[in-house]
């Protein structure tokens, strides 16, 4: 569904996407502050080619849901890309990382807009799929960095770590008989 939603334009899928998206950062929610979704930005370049932004597609039909269960939730585009980012398929743990070090800032006008309003605001990071962590560790750094903190970071799926079991480790040293 994130696929066909993400990179086949399929908009009908934001709301149940959403759905699920809402029902992760629920557990987040602050019942004495407004909590803001905060979207992992896509790079411009990608926003273009697909022609949407999923990720905010999906925080906005969360926000709807939550608000329609009585939560004070809003969206706030809070990030931004900086600098040349790499597609993250088939790239490790370590090389995600590298990939992503430096790659986020906060809007200073979003920054100034969240500072200005004068209310307790708790953030819930929103992306589609975690897959290593890196992508969310950077935009937790960016964040914190302006000294905005993150509450917790929702997601709509996550990958499972491949781990290969110890029978099928081939022998390090000898020869197999």
């Amino acid at each position: 569904m994130i696929l066909s939603h993400k990179e086949h334009g399929t908009f009908s899928l934001a709301t149940p996407l959403g759905c699920v998206l809402a029902a992760a950062a629920q557990s987040a929610l602050d019942p004495s502050a407004a909590t803001v979704l905060v979207p992992v930005p896509s790079r411009a370049a990608v926003v273009r080619a697909r022609g949407h932004d999923p990720v905010l597609r999906m925080a906005r039909a969360a926000a709807g849901q939550l608000r329609g269960s009585g939560h004070h939730v809003r969206v706030e585009e809070v990030l931004e890309q900086r600098g040349e980012v790499h597609d993250q398929a088939g790239l490790t743990a370590g090389e995600r990382a590298a990939n992503l070090t430096g790659s986020m800032a906060v809007r200073a006008a979003a920054r100034a807009a969240l500072a200005r309003s004068g209310l307790p605001c708790s953030l819930v990071l929103c992306d589609d799929v975690l897959t290593t962590g890196a992508t969310a560790r950077e935009a937790q750094r960016a964040l914190e960095d302006s000294g905005l903190r993150v509450r917790a970071v929702a997601t709509v799926a996550a990958t499972r770590k491949r781990v290969i079991p110890p029978e099928w480790a081939l022998p390090l040293s000898g020869s197999a008989d």
